[in-house]
């Protein structure tokens, strides 16, 4: 990498071009729906060539598109899509913040909300439990999916042949002793959970971690997130762990109403 490709920015430092492709693509969220190459050359201060390079670049990964016409760029569908994805994560965000709060208010445990990321799940909400022992964790923290509540959830209720396509190859890996390892005890679990609408985990992802979840539907009635209430298995399991069935399931709907979710529309559309 060639040191003039790097600036200083503070006490770090950046690739220029990178940042220079970065101000061409918010020159784009400034009302114009499409601009020629000359003109985003004098907005940005960079020569024509430099340019060209950094468009011809952007094209070739799909987030710009030429208008075979004029000449001129636009924004390509990959932006709109990566547009629509921070609006679902902004309004998951908003719609369960309230709903996790009174949650853990109320059952004194931690509250987690998952998303799937192929074989994993990621953490992207999470109320601690005021309670002296309690998990650890944070926002951003990944897991196998196989071996937690929230994962089995979301494992459970995706269209068939997106989970035959995801478990094809997949060697389950045995965390603790507890944890499905086989595909066949797996996909008869999936079929349960989707069947009662939650799932448990008792010491499957960790021993001494209990886990109860449910999924959670966005306006379609697609499943699109996970909540779980957790905490170690001294406090959380068997009929201490189901206890919360109910209520990870009542909080898990709250938020899926939010998110414009209704039930009785989603049973006519088959929801998943």
């Amino acid at each position: 990498m060639a040191d003039r490709d790097l600036r200083p920015a503070g006490d770090t430092q950046v690739l220029a071009s990178v940042s220079n492709a970065a101000r061409l693509l918010k020159e784009f969220g400034k009302g114009d729906r499409e601009i020629g190459v000359s003109e985003l050359a004098r907005r940005l201060g960079l020569g024509k060539s430099t340019t060209h390079r950094l468009l011809h670049t952007l094209t070739v990964e799909r987030l710009l598109e030429q208008d075979p016409e004029t000449g001129s760029y636009r924004l390509a569908l990959a932006m709109h899509e990566l547009g629509a994805s921070v609006q679902a994560s902004m309004d998951l965000h908003t719609a369960a913040s309230p709903v996790i709060e009174q949650l853990r208010n109320m059952t004194k445990e931690t509250i987690q909300i998952a998303v799937l990321d192929g074989r994993h799940v990621v953490y992207v909400e999470r109320r601690e439990s005021p309670q002296t022992i309690r998990l650890f964790g944070r926002v951003g923290h990944r897991n196998d999916a196989h071996s937690t509540s929230t994962g089995k959830v979301l494992l459970a209720f995706l269209p068939q042949d997106e989970l035959d396509a995801l478990l094809a190859g997949w060697r389950l890996p045995r965390k603790t002793p507890y944890t499905i390892s086989d595909q066949d005890t797996l996909r008869r679990q999936l079929a349960q959970i989707r069947a009662q609408g939650w799932a448990e985990n008792v010491n499957e992802s960790e021993v001494g971690v209990a886990s109860v979840a449910a999924p959670i539907r966005d306006v379609r009635g697609i499943v699109v997130a996970s909540l779980s209430i957790a905490g170690p298995v001294q406090r959380l399991d068997g009929a201490n762990l189901r206890r919360f069935t109910r209520p990870a399931m009542e909080a898990a709907a709250a938020i899926s109403r939010r998110l414009g979710w209704s039930e009785p529309a989603a049973r006519q559309e088959g929801a998943r």
